[in-house]
């Protein structure tokens, strides 16, 4: 350690190596190769929760950004002044400075973190009621005149764009009893109403003649996708909207809006509109973090009905008939649903992960203090304590780990920026601290007690400790209890910021840990079984293998627990992403119904003659089963007198090819004879058979209502009556909907509506422009819904991507630790393995018989690692199944179609290929070691008196 050495005054001085530099030169590559671990250790700890905040965070503003813009604003509203108030005072609160006083109040009072987009919030007077306008000249479909708004919107010139014309003015000040007015259309609004600059729109009056609004100018919307324009979309564009009567075809009539000038607002007050003052409040979502969920979701409650809502009823403000409506609310509320679904399933992956790498780091500093154990030994022999050679031990990891941490947790918040910072440093940390603590705990609990130099330590002679078996027991009590948690409770939580229930995430690496700590304990019985008759062969390799592999170290049970957990984790991760690609494939077919769907729309929705064949003959069509589609059939009146205000779809089908179909989409199977026909066409004395009775197949809600008697059926293919002879949950002629299913030979108009196509290799742009070709008139134009349209229509919103990737990559990162795993286990035996081929090839022992005992040494551990880890995974994710729902990580809330659940299965492709990567890994690190070994000479693993 050191020698003594005379100073300048003759003094002697102990001259010391300094223990740190000297174990870093004398093993550069192992301090290299263990700070590249720690680093990507350290980076992965650091990296998740920083990536969960982030896409949290983004999910949470592109909600608020993608939702409706009717929805997302915060609409403050009060009505006019009634006729009790002065009337300058009634004008005065409706002229544009008014409003832009209170707009800047409103804005300015708003609690955090609600703040406001002022590119995208708006203000003014609108009619809160249509007006007509009574003009003769405006365009009347169906005898009906077209209502209008007029709207006195701030903002008009900073939001569109001059087309003709010039922008409304109010000239002078305008009061209630003002006659005439400016106002500005959209290109659109003009087009649809024939609105010209110059053109004079008249409206009805209050106790005064008719406004005269004069139209100024055209204008463009600049974005009309723009909460500006977008809230009330008659602003940009008119609609023909359908009045609700009884009538067939129901009357329309012009719904569209005029834009008036701010000052031209109290003119509102004379016209039969009901003036109202409005602020739309745009929220900014670019400063929200998901961590302002909760607090949003309390302050939009406040200001709906709260203490907030009482400050913005202050004179001072907007007044105290203020009222406050928003449907931000119920964003957040689906916002921080979806992460309580998502955030339990994902740290399922990040907790497996983290058992992966933590037991790689401790395999890691176990090897070192394996292949320094003589060294250690030497020293606790020469008196060294086991605090002193602890924290030496310590100190010459801290130099590494400490750096190689701050690197990993640097690298993490460059490449995931936009998320807290504390979490990160945390985990980080706790990595660093497992990589510092690996080394030096391990040398000190090996060396706590004198052992024999050259003492055996073979796995089939081990015997457990009472304390590994009460470790164990409570292990496996905390397995136990962790599923049944998961299958009673499932993954969800109420939605707050930190409700996961890690007990509950931590399941499947409980469940992993138990299945090593049971394999480890009965992997020596089949040794034993089969080291007796392998001694009797006549060939030495066989039952040297199974001996090598008996004597392996009975610390083998930490690389079997690292590659259990990670061939669990990888099968769990990889069935969740399976089982989000099916249930959106399952979505999808829900969509269609088949692979393609070919309907009719309009007044007359009959398919044209020769469709079908045509579509038989695009490319790649399979097979095509028309179906004639009815839409809001009434059903008769229950028990109570009551009837079905919406009607049901009533389908009729040929049996036997619609069956067919409903086989091979998996939706609703039935047998053909259930809908057998009851002969006669539907007719009976050239007119409809209405006593006929025929079978149907019916959704469980139209099933119930029918009861199990004949009821009658009113529909435009007939009259009749049916019973119900089989209940499906769906049917693709009208998945995920309430239905009638019928023989359309039983029907009186049989005519198909509707074409549900199946083929493999469907080409739908072929289809597309085969069905082009037929043109059925105005307004009875013919659809094409494809299910791989329908399937991509499926996208990832932030949320659902940032845990798929959070998966993908715990996959990637698990496999990679159990390599880490398997090649440090292998590395901690390979001098042995070395010595070992050495010795026997001086006995006559050939390559061949070298690379076949290496490679059959390694098999068992190998083969007990794929096959327990396939079986651990096959059964954690049987176990866990039920608790697990992938319906939010598959579809969003906005979603068309819904899905009855989407349970978590195991995918064959995620049990098997980790499995077979594994025991192929095995095979190549053996072949390699004895490749490397047949290179090497003899001489330096044959040394007289060598211990190995």
């Amino acid at each position: 350690m050191g020698a003594s050495v005379p100073d300048r005054e003759g003094r002697p001085v102990r001259i010391v190596a300094p223990w740190v530099r000297t174990r870093l030169r004398t093993a550069p590559g192992a301090a290299a190769a263990m700070a590249v671990l720690v680093v990507l250790t350290a980076y992965l700890a650091a990296a998740f929760p920083r990536s969960v905040d982030a896409y949290e965070t983004n999910g949470l503003r592109h909600d608020i950004r993608t939702a409706v813009a009717a929805e997302s604003v915060l609409e403050v509203g009060m009505r006019a002044p009634g006729p009790g108030v002065r009337q300058a005072d009634r004008e005065e609160v409706l002229r544009g400075a008014w409003v832009a006083r209170a707009q800047g109040k409103i804005t300015g009072s708003l609690p955090a973190p609600v703040r406001a987009d002022e590119g995208g919030s708006a203000y003014g007077v609108r009619t809160s009621q249509p007006v007509e306008g009574t003009d003769a000249w405006l365009p009347a479909p169906d005898n009906l005149p077209p209502m209008l708004t007029l709207a006195a919107q701030a903002g008009l010139d900073r939001h569109s764009t001059l087309r003709e014309g010039r922008l409304p003015r109010a000239e002078g000040a305008v009061t209630e009893r003002t006659g005439e007015v400016e106002a500005a259309v959209t290109v659109a609004t003009a087009k649809s109403l024939g609105i010209k600059v110059g053109s004079v729109v008249h409206v009805p009056g209050v106790d005064r003649d008719e406004l005269g609004v004069r139209i100024t100018g055209i204008v463009v919307p600049r974005d009309p996708a723009n909460s500006y324009w977008a809230v009330e979309p008659t602003l940009g564009s008119p609609a023909l909207v359908t009045k609700p009567t009884r009538d067939l075809p129901p009357p329309r009539y012009w719904r569209a809006s005029l834009l008036l000038a701010p000052d031209a607002a109290p003119a509102l007050l004379g016209t039969t509109g009901e003036p109202q003052v409005y602020w739309r409040i745009a929220p900014d979502a670019g400063a929200l973090t998901a961590r302002d969920a909760p607090q949003l979701a309390s302050r939009i409650a406040s200001l709906e009905n709260g203490p907030e809502l009482t400050r913005l009823r202050a004179p001072t403000v907007v007044g105290p008939s203020a009222v406050v409506a928003t449907g931000l609310d119920e964003i957040v509320a689906a916002h921080r649903s979806m992460r309580s679904a998502i955030a339990p399933v994902v740290t399922v992956a990040a907790l497996g992960i983290g058992a992966v790498a933590a037991v790689v780091l401790v395999m890691a500093g176990s090897l070192l203090a394996v292949r320094r154990q003589a060294e250690l030994a030497l020293l606790r022999s020469r008196g060294g304590s086991l605090r002193a050679i602890g924290g030496r031990l310590l100190a010459e990891t801290a130099v590494i780990a400490v750096p190689a941490t701050a690197v990993g947790l640097l690298l993490a918040v460059l490449t995931v920026p936009e998320a807290r910072l504390l979490p990160a440093v945390a985990a980080a940390g706790c990595a660093g601290l497992l990589a510092c603590a690996a080394l030096p705990v391990r040398a000190v609990v090996r060396h706590r007690r004198p052992r024999p130099h050259g003492g055996r330590e073979d796995l089939v002679q081990a015997r457990p400790s009472r304390r590994r078996t009460i470790a164990e027991l409570t292990l496996l009590a905390l397995a136990i209890g962790a599923v049944l948690a998961l299958r009673r409770r499932g993954t969800g939580g109420s939605g707050a910021v930190d409700d996961v229930d890690y007990l509950v995430s931590s399941a499947p690496i409980l469940v992993g840990l138990i299945a090593a700590l049971v394999l480890v304990r009965l992997y020596p019985l089949p040794l034993r079984f089969a080291g007796r008759p392998a001694g009797r062969l006549r060939g030495a390799v066989g039952f040297l293998s199974l001996a090598r592999a008996g004597r392996a170290a009975s610390s083998g049970a930490l690389p079997l627990l690292a590659l259990l957990i990670a061939l669990t984790t990888a099968a769990f991760g990889g069935s969740v992403l399976a089982g989000i690609d099916g249930a959106r494939e399952r979505a999808a077919v829900l969509a269609t119904g088949a692979d393609a769907r070919i309907s009719v729309v309009g007044s007359s929705p009959v398919l044209p003659d020769g469709l079908t064949a045509a579509v038989r003959g695009s490319a790649g069509v399979g097979e095509v089963t028309t179906i004639r589609v009815e839409y809001g059939v009434p059903l008769p009146s229950d028990a109570k007198g009551f009837r079905t205000a919406l009607g049901v779809t009533m389908i009729g089908v040929e049996p036997k090819a619609y069956a067919r179909l409903a086989r091979q989409t998996g939706l609703g199977e039935f047998p053909a004879g259930a809908l057998k026909s009851v002969g006669g066409g539907g007719v009976r004395d050239g007119g409809s058979d209405a006593g006929r009775v025929l079978p149907a197949i019916a959704s469980p809600a139209v099933a119930e209502r029918l009861g199990d008697q004949p009821r009658d059926i009113q529909s435009a293919a007939g009259d009749f009556k049916v019973r119900v002879a089989e209940i499906r949950a769906n049917t693709p002629g009208a998945p995920g909907g309430d239905y009638l299913l019928v023989n359309a030979a039983d029907l009186t108009q049989r005519a198909p509506t509707t074409l549900l196509v199946t083929g493999g290799k469907l080409d739908g742009d072929a289809l597309r422009r085969t069905v082009a070709g037929f043109g059925t008139g105005p307004g009875n134009g013919l659809t094409v819904k494809l299910r791989s349209d329908e399937r991509k229509a499926f996208v990832n919103t932030p949320m659902q991507e940032g845990a798929e990737r959070i998966y993908a990559a715990a996959i990637a990162a698990g496999a990679g630790y159990a390599l880490l795993a398997l090649l440090l286990s292998l590395s901690q035996t390979a001098p042995e393995r070395l010595t070992l081929l050495a010795r026997l090839r001086t006995m006559g022992l050939t390559r061949r018989q070298g690379r076949q005992l290496l490679g059959l040494e390694v098999l068992p551990q190998a083969l007990l690692a794929a096959v327990g880890g396939a079986f651990v995974g096959w059964a954690t994710i049987v176990l866990l199944a039920p608790g697990v729902d992938l319906v939010r990580l598959a579809l969003t809330a906005t979603s068309d179609v819904t899905l009855d659940g989407a349970p978590l299965q195991a995918d064959p492709w995620s049990l098997v290929l980790p499995a077979v990567g594994v025991l192929a890994l095995a095979a190549a690190v053996s072949v390699v070691q004895a490749w490397w070994a047949g290179r090497q000479g003899s001489i330096n693993e044959l040394r007289a008196g060598d211990s190995r």
